[in-house]
């Protein structure tokens, strides 16, 4: 094989054949195949796409360059569920004990956050003690404990997409939809979870900015995940504004925490039981205990309180707080009409709760809480939203993120996109 005739192939618009596809995810984790070969490859994809054999293909010769996980030792079936990511997203935290609570099982592989988006880790490591790195067997003991583990992805899961990813990143081909499928994909197959719930946000801070993108998106995966003996079925969410009122680390456990104390933001609690029923069913456990039933008779909150003890995490000790505090008060009498998702969480990422490279640490108590939300009536000088920093320094560019990111008029002028947008199978 030669890398050059690949990149040709996809450059000319043709389909790359199963050993093409094969030959070039080994060449390149392997070194062979160097950097700008794969760029130009990323590229011709980008413009070119690619079928659903050759997506289907790209990502069993993905998962195939790492090890796959095998959790058929458990006395149950498997369920997870993946975020394309948004702001105030902490649905994973309530979601995993819940399920565990109904009788999943939950192997939930998950990432950092990076810019404006948060990530289930972060927020996580928050609680004292608690660890993200856990070996095979560390997982599955957790698992057999507590139901459901959220923890960092090995190294040796899926190391052709680790690498592309980077890649990807630099070379202005993060948007390509057969790449970002793959990448997902591959990761979550190879996690070798029995059934997969994608939640596949559309909005302003999402990845994914219009319906007709995230539909794309999200039926290539649904597709790969069935081509793969995954039952798999996604959701199109709304990711216009940020979900629930908490948005930064700590911020956003303490709400977690609420929701399975049977509390917390109503659209928190909605998503939270739609997506647990999504993976109860995927996994066909959905004629157990219903979800709403487990957040209000204790048992989810039970589920949590033992999967964060086995992490090494202390499910009662106090979570970091910011140093520093700033009001934001409403310029005007009336409606919240607006509270755009990507100002309100560029705004978070500013005050420290995010990070700018791989490498940043994050102050796990910035962020912000939101005192009112969208169609909310509000009065001039109320307070809309809480910044918390650990420097007074940081508010000033917070506050320049904020500008424009929120509106106030009448209640008609209120347009928001369901909660729920769509449900996707193959």
């Amino acid at each position: 094989m030669d890398a050059i005739d690949v990149i040709v192939t996809k450059r000319d618009g043709r389909e790359l054949s199963t050993a093409q596809i094969d030959w070039v995810i080994d060449a390149y984790t392997r070194g062979v195949v160097a950097d700008e070969q794969m760029s130009a490859l990323a590229m011709a994809i980008l413009l070119n796409g690619m079928t659903r054999r050759e997506i289907a293909e790209w990502t069993q010769a993905m998962i195939r360059s790492g090890t796959r996980m095998d959790w058929s030792g458990l006395p149950g079936r498997t369920t997870d569920k993946h975020s394309t990511g948004g702001v105030g997203d902490k649905i994973t935290l309530p979601l995993a004990p819940l399920v565990a609570a109904c009788g999943g099982y939950v192997p939930q592989l998950s990432g950092r956050g990076l810019g404006h988006t948060g990530g289930t880790l972060d927020k996580l490591e928050s609680i004292p003690g608690w660890r993200a790195s856990l070996s095979s067997e560390e997982m599955l003991g957790v698992l057999r404990e507590a139901g459901a583990v959220i923890c960092a992805a090995g190294e040796g899961l899926a190391p052709a997409d680790k690498k592309l990813y980077a890649l990807r990143d630099v070379t202005g081909t993060v948007e390509a939809i057969p790449l970002i499928a793959s990448s997902i994909m591959s990761k979550k197959i190879a996690e070798g979870t029995g059934a997969l719930v994608l939640d596949v946000k559309v909005g302003s801070g999402a990845f994914m900015k219009t319906v007709d993108r995230a539909r794309e998106l999200a039926t290539t995966m649904v597709e790969l995940g069935t081509d793969a003996g995954v039952n798999t079925v996604a959701l199109l969410t709304a990711m216009d504004r940020p979900l629930g009122r908490a948005v930064g680390n700590a911020l956003e456990v303490t709400e977690s925490v609420e929701v399975l104390a049977g509390g917390g933001p109503e659209d928190v609690v909605e998503l939270t039981v739609r997506l647990a029923r999504e993976m109860l069913q995927a996994a066909g456990l959905d004629g157990g205990k219903d979800p709403e039933q487990a957040l209000k008779d204790g048992s989810a909150m039970d589920a949590w309180r033992r999967m964060i003890s086995a992490q090494g995490g202390d499910p009662d000790a106090a979570l970091p707080r910011a140093a520093e505090t700033m009001e934001v008060v409403a310029p005007a009498t009336g409606v919240l009409t607006r509270l755009d998702a990507y100002g309100v969480g560029l705004a978070a990422w500013r005050l420290g709760a995010g990070r700018e490279r791989k490498e940043d640490p994050v102050s796990f108590g910035a962020g912000i809480m939101l005192h009112a939300r969208p169609g909310d009536a509000v009065r001039e000088g109320q307070r809309l939203m809480t910044l918390h920093a650990d420097e007074t320094a940081r508010f000033d560019r917070a506050l320049a993120a904020l500008d424009g990111a929120y509106a106030i008029g009448e209640a008609g002028e209120v347009d928001l996109l369901p909660l729920v947008i769509d449900r996707i199978r193959a």
